[in-house]
């Protein structure tokens, strides 16, 4: 056997061994290609599960955030209309009482009037002091 017949079986042997190694690096490569696929095929399925799931519940919040925005209007509106009942009511009867009784009235406002004047004069005192 000559050295170049020795040789040329090595690099024949090399290359060979290059290639299978080559080859396993391709189908390692394929391999990891095809699970990554595969795991992101599960994961596609696994958000479009969850946007069916999420879809119903999401329109039941929307639908509940409507349903008690209108019951907070109608109250709002119900309170309001009573806040005007009572407030009506008690002008009514302040005027019947001012008509029923003028004297006190003048007395009670005039009264009322000066308290009033007090206290501003006293806080005015308290500024400048």
């Amino acid at each position: 056997m000559s050295i170049q017949s020795t040789t040329d079986k090595v690099a024949d042997n090399a290359r060979h061994l290059a290639n299978n190694v080559l080859q396993s690096a391709q189908d390692a490569v394929q391999s990891t290609r095809d699970v990554a696929n595969e795991s992101l095929d599960k994961a596609e399925t696994g958000v479009r599960h969850l946007r069916r799931e999420a879809s119903p519940v999401i329109d039941d919040l929307a639908t509940r955030a409507q349903d008690l925005a209108a019951r907070s209007i109608d109250f709002c509106a119900d309170t309001g209309a009573r806040a005007r009942r009572q407030v009506q009511h008690a002008a009514d009867a302040t005027t019947r009482y001012v008509v029923q009784q003028p004297g006190k009235s003048v007395a009670i406002a005039a009264a009322a009037g000066a308290v009033v004047a007090a206290a501003l004069l006293a806080l005015s005192r308290r500024r400048n002091s």
